[in-house]
């Protein structure tokens, strides 16, 4: 868009969110056991009453979007653009490594096992035998990280986004989500404008830091398994400063150039690693897994997404990951917007709430099947690894099991780093966007988000894990505030879908429909 309306870098909102970030920093240098327990107090008080409104949240968003999407709106075209900027692989890929990247690799290994070793509570009395309980562990995972977690990062969101700010020529920012409500007026010095991008902002950098750190310790530990090389502090941080380096290159070369390869080279390792151990591994049982757990999903859907029986569970596990994903959702969806002009309502929806969801489970289903596959016919040969060294070792495992072992651990290492570089390069890049209000950030703006990101991740891991685990929980506690923002969307992206169809002459608005009856009853 040529002319975009009150477009400004805001400098306030710029101060407030990298000073509130900076202030994390140094009180955990300060006391990290004092900011664990802030973090840990908060983190179980958002659990505690946010729990249920967000998996209705979550649940509410797929179900809207899906009834949209098979609509007779969702022929309408997003962006004022006939012709999507995008193709399909180089789109799907981009939205595909946005959330994948936080756990493809290591949460795909660890959670089925988990979830196997300790059965979900809501099973765990239907006495199951250890073939039995394959199928509700694989179907844990596909909740936690299929359609209501996608659903929540990219439809109804970025439908009110897209409205705001291609159609109405309103800046890129969190705080368009409100435009419905408040109109103009919260893009003119808004308190309420405000805050909504802070939190969005402190939300998305908390997720985005906290991988950052988990995946210098990761692949610190995958090389001292592999090589022997120290797994020292030493050898995480250069690790952190070599994925900053590929995602500053990445942010700085722009969405169409670096980013986009980026993503595209992920997928193509993805598919080739999936491939390849789908050929040489367990496949029939892979197969049959997928195809299982999918059914099984279906048929417990509601079932499992509003279970609220077990409290301690959910907040270890279905609550943490929605309130992580709500986390990220502004942004995200700002970058959706971003990458989807020219898509139609049902390309958007299906995209990211059924085609990415499917990739993903089928992902998990690979790289934790595998696990699970080796887990029963040798029981502790998986579990073992997990208990002592955690997901690190857990990957290290499954892959130690299967021919070529070593060459499939040295790429999955690889597609660690892509992964999370792509979720870096993606993330600050609508932190700039967001600053600035256009979707063409300034290149000084996107890099410097990346470099601030690494620095404090560096910084934190100086501290100790448990500096990088508090960081992560607070992105529970960040998402309260960016949960209440995403509740609008679920009745004004409806109202902007039908007023979009008569902007595009594709129904009758009211007043031509009663200006027709007139007609027909004189």
């Amino acid at each position: 868009m040529d002319t975009i309306k009150n477009l400004k870098t805001d400098w306030t909102t710029f101060a407030v969110s990298g000073g509130f970030l900076l202030l994390f920093v140094i009180f955990s240098l300060i006391d990290i056991n004092m900011v664990e327990g802030w973090v840990t107090d908060s983190f179980n008080w958002s659990v505690t009453f946010f729990g249920a409104y967000w998996q209705l949240l979550l649940l509410g968003n797929f179900v809207i979007g899906i009834i949209l999407a098979f609509s007779k709106y969702g022929n309408l075209k997003l962006g004022k653009m006939e012709k999507p900027e995008n193709g399909y692989f180089r789109w799907i890929s981009m939205i595909l490594c946005i959330l994948l990247a936080s756990g493809g690799v290591f949460w795909a290994a660890s959670e089925p096992i988990y979830h196997f070793v300790t059965t979900p509570p809501l099973f765990a009395n239907d006495g199951m035998t250890p073939q039995e309980a394959i199928i509700p562990a694989l179907t844990q995972s596909f909740v936690h990280w299929g359609f209501l977690a996608w659903a929540c990062l990219g439809t109804l969101t970025t439908i009110v986004l897209m409205y705001a700010h291609y159609h109405k020529g309103y800046p890129l920012k969190p705080r368009a989500i409100l435009y419905p409500i408040f109109g103009e007026r919260i893009f003119n010095k808004s308190i309420i404008g405000s805050t909504a991008d802070i939190v969005s902002i402190i939300a998305v950098a908390a997720g985005t830091m906290g991988p950052i750190g988990f995946l210098g310790l990761q692949i610190g530990y995958g090389l001292h398994f592999l090589f022997d090389i120290p797994n020292t502090i030493a050898t995480n941080m250069i690790i952190v400063g070599a994925l900053i380096l590929i995602a500053a290159i990445s942010v700085a070369s722009g969405v169409d150039k670096g980013i986009q390869f980026l993503s595209r080279l992920n997928v193509v390792f993805v598919v080739l690693l999936a491939a390849i151990i789908l050929i040489i591994g367990p496949t029939m049982f892979l197969i049959d897994s997928f195809i299982g757990a999918q059914a099984f999903q279906l048929q417990h859907f509601f079932e499992m997404n509003l279970y609220r029986a077990d409290h301690a569970w959910l907040g270890y596990w279905t609550v943490f990951f929605w309130g992580w994903f709500l986390g990220y959702a502004p942004m995200v969806a700002i970058f959706i917007s971003k990458i989807s002009r020219g898509r139609t309502i049902r390309e958007l929806i299906i995209a990211v709430s059924i085609i990415a969801p499917l990739v993903s489970n089928f992902w998990f289903t690979v790289v934790g099947g595998t696990g699970l596959s080796h887990e029963l016919n040798n029981p502790g040969s998986i579990s073992g690894p997990l208990g002592d060294g955690g997901m690190p070792a857990t990957v290290m495992a499954v892959m130690d099991q299967l021919p070529m072992g070593l060459w499939l651990a040295i790429g999955f290492l690889l597609v660690s780093i892509v992964f999370v570089s792509t979720t870096v390069d993606s993330i600050s890049y609508t932190v700039a966007v967001t600053l600035q209000g256009t979707d063409h950030p300034q290149k000084w703006m996107r890099v410097f988000w990346v470099v601030l990101f690494g620095l404090l991740s560096v910084v934190l891991l100086s501290i100790g894990e448990g500096s990088i685990q508090a960081l992560q929980n607070f992105i529970v506690v960040t998402a309260v505030p960016v949960s209440i923002l995403l509740l609008p969307p679920l009745w004004s992206a409806p109202k902007i879908v039908k007023q979009m169809a008569i902007e595009q002459n594709l129904v009758p608005s009211i007043e031509s429909t009663k200006e027709a009856k007139v007609k027909v009853a004189k």
